[in-house]
């Protein structure tokens, strides 16, 4: 029976990965999508769309489609879906691989200040500014709709829901942005503060140049840590010399 890795996330990496894997004779590839953006880009193999029902229906899933590896390169913050990968992994008795990027690093000039969570964000930008740069994505819009003095630029992929902040404008675009259109954008809406997760990868990491040169304020969120004995991977390569696959 032909190797079948299940890749979860339709990141950056789990696109590459997926490519990679394809090319390899005798292995199968599904890439599940949690089904959140509405045109996802093209992947490589096949493709399933939706939850699994948690960690005991990925399992059952592993199980009844006969995977013999699951790699999480999901989003850095997707943590529910990691942690159920991790015991969807345990209960089955095969490997997990989990593909992260590194995360940002603050260099010199840089005036970032970290925080645990998006409503630790919201608590700390009242004495930052009055006009906000939101990067967070919509689904944590919600954080930060009791700043009815504050106004806030979302730019996401799809449109948020409420609740949302009364001041709002919202700017629908995929990366990636470039260092003039980051700085651009920062000064045609006036930008005092920028809110940001860490997510890490290049797609988005201009907004962070931008700021360093307009000297802007930065709140950056942590990433979630990983589930206990869980480690990470940075790069499709090592990945695949993971899964005894050698990268072409």
């Amino acid at each position: 029976m032909p190797a079948h890795v299940l890749v979860l996330g339709g990141t950056t990496e789990a696109r590459e990965l997926a490519a990679a894997l394809a090319a390899h004779t005798g292995v199968r590839v599904t890439s599940s999508l949690a089904g959140r953006v509405s045109r996802p880009g093209a992947l490589a193999g096949q493709v399933r769309t939706g939850g699994f029902g948690g960690a005991d229906g990925m399992a059952a899933w592993i199980r009844d489609h006969h995977v013999t590896a699951v790699v999480d390169a999901t989003h850095p913050f997707a943590r529910s879906v990691t942690r159920n990968a991790a015991d969807a992994a345990r209960a089955t008795g095969i490997p997990l691989v989990v593909l992260r990027r590194p995360g940002w690093q603050p260099g010199p000039g840089d005036r970032w200040h970290h925080v645990a969570s998006q409503t630790a964000a919201a608590d700390l930008l009242p004495g930052l500014g009055r006009r906000v740069f939101l990067t967070t994505g919509r689904l944590g819009v919600a954080a930060f709709a009791r700043l009815t003095d504050l106004h806030f630029v979302l730019r996401s992929v799809e449109p948020p829901e409420p609740p949302m902040p009364p001041r709002l404008t919202v700017l629908l675009a995929r990366g990636p942005f470039t260092v003039p259109e980051e700085t651009a954008l920062l000064r045609e809406h006036r930008i005092d503060v920028l809110v940001t997760k860490d997510s890490g990868g290049t797609a988005t990491a201009a907004k962070l140049t931008a700021a360093r040169r307009l000297g802007l304020p930065v709140v950056v969120v942590r990433r979630p840590p990983l589930p206990d004995g869980v480690t990470a991977v940075p790069n499709v390569p090592a990945a695949l010399a993971l899964l005894d696959l050698p990268a072409r």
